[in-house]
């Protein structure tokens, strides 16, 4: 069950849960006692119905679209930004969004590798804009290293992204969109929804709760 799903059962906030699930904070007798319905009940349901399971966000294509065309239309002409580049800059805006807001942007489905996280949705979309002529693709060098960039043919559309939205991207962009495709993949490495997924598994949002204070796009109190 989502983090956020079993906090509002439970009555409490999600850093508390989370403070609760590291050992930062003990469980009151009521609170066991709330655990224990919670997942009495959830047992009762899915014997009656095997069908039924907690919804959780759904990725949101056509928001990728036109968050794919905004960053390129801010960062793509860097020398730096190529196909590496991109899959980290999207990996942040989503992650980061997810646990300052509670709520995914795009909810792409990033899979962990070797060289960071990788948005399993890239390639096929990028298909379709290029067929729609909504950007090109072409090649060329960085340093001694062959690279694949993307030309927006055209504009975003930014009635389809909210102001919260940008200034998450935009803060994310103006953080990272200077870095080589070496520093920012090692950055991604050493974040935890990266540490704690294995080799070509998709990364778990949840995890983002779990983050350091170099990574964590908030502050958590102890809230009941």
């Amino acid at each position: 069950m989502p983090q956020e799903e079993l906090a509002r059962r439970l009555g409490m906030s999600r850093p508390t849960l989370v403070k609760i699930e590291t050992g930062g904070r003990n469980l009151s007798i009521q609170e066991e006692q709330k655990i224990r319905e919670v997942f009495d009940l959830i047992k009762d349901v899915e014997n009656k119905d095997p069908d039924i399971r907690i919804s959780i966000p759904k990725k949101n294509l056509d928001k990728f679209k036109q968050v794919l065309l905004y960053v390129l239309q801010k960062v793509g002409g860097k020398p730096n930004v190529g196909m590496t580049v991109l899959y980290k800059l999207l990996y942040f805006i989503d992650f980061d969004y997810y646990e300052k807001y509670e709520e995914q942007l795009m909810g792409l489905t990033y899979i962990k590798n070797l060289h960071g996280p990788t948005p399993k949705e890239f390639i096929k979309v990028v298909e379709q804009m290029k067929q729609n002529e909504e950007l090109e693709e072409v090649r060329s060098k960085y340093f001694t290293y062959e690279q694949k960039k993307f030309i927006p043919v055209v504009q975003s559309d930014l009635s389809r992204i909210s102001g919260q939205e940008l200034a998450m991207i935009d803060d994310v962009l103006n953080r990272l969109s200077d870095k080589t495709a070496t520093e920012l993949s090692d950055h991604s490495h050493k974040d935890i929804p990266y540490l704690t997924a294995n080799n070509g598994e998709a990364l778990s949002y949840e995890s983002v709760f779990y983050r350091g204070d170099e990574y964590s796009q908030r502050e958590y109190a102890d809230e009941l």
